[in-house]
């Protein structure tokens, strides 16, 4: 079940207050005030001590409709959160602040079931629009809520690396793996480097020659072909590529890629390609059957360049397609030649995602033989590759913890 939908199924049980507010600071509760006037609400409602308070307090009184809670000082934010979840009610619309402004953490706030979160220090304004924005997803949660065919329905997602080490593959590998493995989804990972792809290699396995021969005979791919010419990772991930000679230039024909990409949609709910991006501009069909590219980029001037120059052509050729970028190894030292406030003015779009550099993190991974979301599941970087693949294809693995409303949902329904 949907979080919109649960939100509008759920009755709520108790807690009579309308809102409450447990705030750490009294700049925030003087921005709150002239809100508290239009709406009417009770201002021995607004409480101190945040988020700790309130999990304390609403244990034992119950949730209101509209919960403020501050996250500044929580250690371990997301923690709590799951815990604030245990003591509210279905239906509470929870509105986050806090003093740490990352993209990362927003999103890990959203999934989670949060209504927003917002930085501090907060406006008056930004507070009404927030309880606003509250107010109308209680009264339409028909209008955000996903129909069933479009929650069921098959992607192609494309990773592209606009410039070469930026991790697309690895991040292309570790979605595959995430979706197969822990959200128990069909999943194919399609390595389209003929010659030097890595994606059966990173699972220790041998390509062989089926994306290769997938092309040069597309009137014999079908469903059996496909079971036959791919590599089982295992139950739900299968690996598509090859290692072709060096000396064998080969030409694909554009029909045949089409095709293939059609039957490899009918046969898997999911369908990753590692693109490399030299092949994009001489089969723009590629774009043109993705659903959705991520663009892998680093805080380079000329990758900058790139995700512009990308973006432009993925728009022209599938103006669809919904376009995402990912800043990786964020802090290299020799990577960050733009700030990451220029290179969004740039791109003229808000960056997705953003990727620490973890050399030490990267070398344990490589001596473990495993995969990263297998041998560092807890590490930051794997806790991001997660909230991206939830971003992406919805939804949260089956060994994480529900979400927020989910929660609270089964807490207390």
């Amino acid at each position: 079940m949907s979080v919109e939908k649960l939100m509008n199924t759920s009755p709520r049980s108790g807690g009579n207050q309308q809102f409450g507010a447990y705030l750490c600071d009294d700049e925030t509760t003087q921005q709150l005030v002239p809100i508290l006037g239009e709406r009417e609400w009770d201002s021995n409602q607004v409480k101190t001590g945040g988020i700790e308070s309130a999990i304390r307090t609403l244990a034992t009184i119950g949730s209101p409709q509209f919960l403020l809670v501050d996250l500044s000082n929580s250690i371990d934010p997301e923690e709590d959160i799951n815990a604030l979840a245990e003591v509210c009610e279905p239906g509470t619309m929870v509105i986050t602040i806090g003093k740490l402004n990352d993209v990362s953490f927003y999103r890990s706030m959203i999934a989670a079931g949060v209504q927003d979160y917002l930085v501090k220090p907060v406006s008056t304004d930004q507070l009404r629009e927030a309880f606003l924005a509250a107010e109308h997803t209680l009264r339409a949660p028909a209008e955000v809520a996903e129909s069933p065919e479009e929650e069921n329905k098959e992607k192609v997602i494309s990773f592209i690396g606009v410039r070469g080490g930026v991790g697309a593959s690895t991040l292309a590998t570790n979605t595959a793996w995430i979706l197969a493995n822990e959200k128990n989804q069909k999943t194919a990972l399609v390595d389209l480097d003929m010659y030097f792809g890595t994606g059966a290699l990173t699972f220790d396995l041998e390509p062989g020659r089926g994306l290769t021969d997938a092309l040069e005979n597309p009137s014999r791919v079908d469903g059996l072909f496909i079971e036959r010419a791919m590599i089982k990772e295992s139950d739900n991930l299968s690996i598509l590529g090859s290692e072709a000679p060096l000396n064998d230039p080969s030409y694909t024909d554009p029909a045949a890629l089409q095709h293939l990409l059609v039957e490899m949609r009918n046969n898997f709910k999911n369908v990753i390609l590692d693109l490399p991006r030299g092949i994009v501009a001489d089969y723009p069909m590629l774009i043109s059957e993705t659903d959705e590219v991520v663009l892998v980029s680093d805080l380079s001037l000329s990758a900058t360049r790139d995700v512009v120059r990308f973006i432009a052509f993925c728009k022209s050729v599938a103006p669809q397609v919904k376009i995402r970028v990912l800043i990786n190894k964020s802090n290299g030292p020799t990577l960050v030649e733009v700030s990451k406030k220029d290179f969004e003015a740039t791109i003229e779009q808000p960056v997705d995602w953003e990727i620490p550099n973890e050399p030490k993190l990267m070398i344990q991974v490589a001596k473990s033989g495993k995969i990263l979301s297998q041998s560092a599941k807890h590490s930051k970087v794997s806790k991001i590759i997660h909230t991206m693949c939830d971003d992406i294809c919805g939804g949260t693995s089956e060994d994480e913890k529900g979400g927020f409303l989910k929660k609270i949902g089964l807490a207390k329904g």
